[in-house]
């Protein structure tokens, strides 16, 4: 995505919307090169014959400074270039400047934003002498629901407005600013103590629906939110209390035999589970005192609040957001339908790099039941697991027959990690 460069000497942090195609910085590019060499071309073929020419002439010194003279104004040229071409990039990104000086523009909003410097001057380590506050550069596209986020009364309760922040987040506006405000108490109601947490349900007053077409469990449970959860928030009666322990097909792999497939080096103790539904994996998973780290967005349903509520650790983030996580830090990484980000290539490239980031060497990849909505699809997805070197311990593509009676193809696999030098 790249660091975003935040100048607010006047108050105004820097963005602007992009305007042109990349391949206009292809173009500037050769002409820059182009125009480089005609230049220098210029100047060491068809000069050099005059200075050799009146150099008896005591016209030398004149002749060096004609060509020095050529030379700067190619330099300048390439300097200018590279502005150019600076400029363009950042037009490209999609940032240069969030207008802060507009109409209806929140107090807080440029409070946050605004340069802090730091107390005790320049940091020898690091070499910065203020903190830039962070906002995600694609907020430009949605400034005026970003001020209303921003739209608050400090030290008071914040807006019931969760449902405005997270549509910033799936519009790209990530991180979102931090507010001066405090978020609204939910009482804590019918928790119960781990591990009983893991398969109890707590009282509905305990999650906050505002935002949400749904206003109870009931009504979550008859519906499908998405291909990894139908009827995911009954963990007492439903499907839930099957999964991962017993299949119904032969995509479906069960923990116990996954975990068998690690040999030696600590085996799995800490993991990372990709669009984890309600938190079910997370659970079946701490039942064999493994931790695992659940990401997920409220999309229709309280999915965070609900995992927390089972004694689980959910993690509020979507998949365009970098990982939070140092390098090589998890045993495993769990994925399902999360992994599909609407078909880009590019996109499910620097998700998988990231994947692969925060893997150590010789851990566990496990894609569970990955919908492959065409041949081209899932071909694709092969080939791109196939460039990290990755040892297929179990590989499978199997058939489904859906709700309409129509038979879709899921790719289930558990890969390792192999070790790279």
């Amino acid at each position: 995505m790249g660091a975003v460069s935040l100048k607010i000497g006047d108050g105004t942090a820097r963005f602007k919307r992009a305007t042109m195609y990349s391949s206009a910085v292809n173009f500037l590019m050769l002409f820059s090169v182009i125009t480089t060499n005609l230049f220098a071309l210029y100047a060491f073929t068809y000069h050099t014959p005059t200075i050799h020419h009146y150099s008896n002439n005591n016209s030398y010194p004149k002749n060096i400074s004609l060509i020095s003279e050529k030379v700067s104004l190619i330099l300048r040229e390439i300097e200018s270039s590279q502005k150019k071409l600076t400029q363009m990039e950042k037009q490209l990104l999609g940032y240069e400047s969030i207008d802060l000086s507009r109409p209806n523009i929140a107090i807080e909003l440029k409070q946050f934003l605004n340069h802090h410097l730091l107390p005790l001057g320049k940091d020898s380590r690091t070499g910065i002498t203020e903190m830039v506050a962070s906002v995600g550069h694609s907020c430009e596209k949605s400034v005026d629901l970003l001020s209303e986020f921003m739209n608050y009364k400090v030290n008071g309760l914040c807006p019931d407005d969760w449902s405005l922040g997270q549509k910033l987040i799936l519009r790209g506006c990530e991180p979102l600013p931090r507010r001066r405000c405090f978020a609204k108490a939910i009482p804590k109601l019918g928790f119960q103590s781990f591990p009983i947490s893991l398969w109890k349900n707590v009282s509905e007053k305990s999650f906050s629906w505002s935002g949400l077409g749904c206003k109870n469990l009931a009504c979550l449970n008859i519906k499908k939110l998405n291909r990894d959860c139908a009827g995911c928030f009954d963990i007492v009666k439903g499907y839930e209390t099957q999964k991962y322990v017993k299949g119904r097909s032969k995509n479906d792999f069960l923990i116990d035999d996954v975990l068998a497939m690690v040999v030696g080096g600590g085996g799995i103790r800490i993991g990372f589970d990709i669009g984890g539904g309600s938190g079910t994996f997370a659970a079946r998973m701490a039942e064999r005192n493994v931790t695992i780290v659940t990401a997920t967005l409220n999309v229709d349903a309280p999915f965070n609040e609900f995992i927390a509520s089972r004694g689980l650790f959910p993690l509020y983030l979507s998949l365009d957001h970098r990982f939070p996580f140092q390098d090589n830090v998890f045993d495993l990484v769990h994925a399902a339908n999360g992994l599909d980000v609407g078909g880009r290539s590019e996109k499910l490239e620097f998700l998988m790099f990231d994947i692969d980031r925060v893997l150590r060497t010789g851990g566990l990849f496990w894609l569970d039941n990955f919908y492959c909505s065409s041949d081209d699809k899932k071909s694709a997805l092969t080939r791109l697991i196939e460039r990290f070197g990755y040892k297929k311990l179990k590989w499978v593509v199997g058939e489904k027959v859906n709700g309409a009676g129509k038979s879709e193809v899921y790719l289930s696999a558990v890969l390792q990690k192999p070790v790279r030098v």
